[in-house]
């Protein structure tokens, strides 16, 4: 199964590094967050890649030119204003008439990609998403009054459920993908879901995206106490 990761972005709220290089290739530990990515579905025997290159292709491009991996990795421009439904739809040719995974190139997990799939088939509708618990940044207050009557430390099961990425696919979605400025996040998905041609996988377990520095500092800190975050 091919796996499209889209990756770029301008990363505008992790301006400290993406000023000089694009967000997937921000390190985490010795190594670009991309790669983390890539070495999870590895472990689960993927390793055909599709990146949706744009903003700052080029340092992705030179990355790969001089480390080599046992995956099968195609870099594709999908240009530098192209929004991330349309850099899926670019790759339309690539998909052929097959099912596909698709993740962002900022988030990781641990997450099941072989129970993902097998949910994805079972449930036979376009698209899967992977829903998870955004790591909790505050604690919980109710307060009555002035008077405190009930406090929580932070825990991410306060939180709703969010878009994690890491989605199942089926390539006529790509049918509600009008062209270079539409956001997979709007028109797509909301069309799909009011289709009912969208389903939620629940991950409750590790799960970290990299969207601005404090993400970034949080993955470093995750990582060097693990040393993997598969």
């Amino acid at each position: 199964m091919k796996i499209i990761i889209l990756a770029g972005g301008l990363g505008t709220r992790l301006s400290e590094y993406t000023k000089t290089i694009p967000k997937p290739m921000v390190r985490i530990g010795n190594k670009p967050i991309i790669i983390h990515i890539m070495k999870h579905y590895f472990k689960y025997g993927y390793k055909d890649f599709y990146v949706a290159l744009g903003y700052k292709s080029k340092v992705i491009k030179e990355y790969f030119k001089k480390n080599k991996f046992r995956w099968n990795i195609n870099l594709i421009e999908t240009g530098k204003s192209t929004m991330t439904g349309g850099r899926l739809k670019r790759l339309r040719k690539f998909i052929n008439d097959e099912t596909f995974m698709l993740t962002y190139g900022d988030g990781v997990s641990n997450i099941n990609l072989k129970k993902l799939t097998k949910f994805h088939k079972k449930n036979k509708k376009l698209v899967t998403m992977t829903a998870v618990r955004p790591p909790a940044r505050f604690g919980a207050l109710k307060i009555i009054g002035n008077k405190v009557k009930f406090f929580k430390e932070k825990s991410s099961l306060d939180e709703g459920w969010i878009n994690g990425g890491f989605f199942v696919i089926e390539p006529r979605f790509l049918n509600y993908i009008k062209g270079d400025k539409t956001f997979l996040e709007r028109f797509p998905l909301i069309n799909a879901a009011r289709k009912n041609q969208l389903v939620a996988y629940k991950h409750n377990g590790f799960w970290h995206c990299m969207d601005t520095k404090r993400d970034k500092e949080n993955l470093e800190k995750i990582y060097k106490k693990k040393r993997r975050f598969e």
